[in-house]
């Protein structure tokens, strides 16, 4: 996936200026710049939440601008927000496919979403119990489970958006641990961060935003010297 040169305002202000950003499969771009650099914003350009002003973005194959979260998830491009959105009284499965549920008949199916839960967990070697109430689960868990629903519609390319604010050091290893997974799966990360320390062992190329336009590009090893 490549932007190339997207602008965008609001209310007259110019917000981004010729950023540009590649994201390949099996590599984790980091995404880096202080509040109000424009990163947030770019991604939801990305997903259709807002509309560019200008530049392209292409996408297996084609140009693309979407309308909207649901037709760039289905396109495979899904965000792992970092305020979750759980219904802490619903089991960890029946959070996974809301709104995507399981059917049979007239009724919702949770044994196969319970089934499908622990499949999806398995592929990420974690230990969570579908049948357990989400608001029973730490944060870091919970997080997890957002993974896990991101690729229940087969993405193939997640945005994290600040991963790590909640989670305790013992959390982020183990989220750490995940996306390095991810990357072995042949997923395209990008991990929204204002933290450079923390990404020395899951970032391949970094790009850094300032004031809306993009300072620096390159691989995470030439930035980080």
């Amino acid at each position: 996936m490549k932007l190339e040169n997207i602008d965008k305002s609001i209310q007259k202000q110019d917000i981004l200026q010729g950023i540009s950003l590649e994201v390949s499969p099996q590599k984790l771009t980091a995404f880096i710049g202080p509040n109000g650099a424009g990163k947030s914003t770019l991604m939801k350009i990305l997903t259709g939440i807002y509309r560019k002003d200008a530049g392209e973005i292409r996408y297996l194959g084609r140009e693309v601008e979407y309308r909207g979260p649901a037709e760039s998830e289905e396109d495979g491009i899904v965000i792992v927000h970092q305020e979750l959105n759980m219904m802490n009284d619903l089991t960890v499965a029946q959070n996974l496919f809301i709104g995507k549920e399981i059917m049979k008949g007239a009724l919702i199916d949770d044994q196969s979403m319970k089934r499908k839960a622990a499949e999806l967990f398995s592929l990420l070697n974690i230990s969570i119990d579908p049948a357990e109430k989400i608001g029973n689960l730490t944060v870091g868990k919970q997080q997890m489970v957002e993974i896990a629903k991101a690729l229940s519609v087969r993405a193939r390319i997640l945005i994290m958006d600040e991963p790590t604010s909640a989670l305790s050091g013992r959390e982020i290893e183990e989220l750490f641990r995940i996306i390095r997974r991810l990357k072995e799966q042949g997923h395209g990360i990008v991990y929204i961060s204002h933290r450079l320390d923390e990404l020395s062992h899951i970032a391949d190329r970094v790009s850094i935003m300032r004031d809306g336009r993009m300072v620096s590009s390159g691989s995470f090893s030439a930035n980080r010297c």
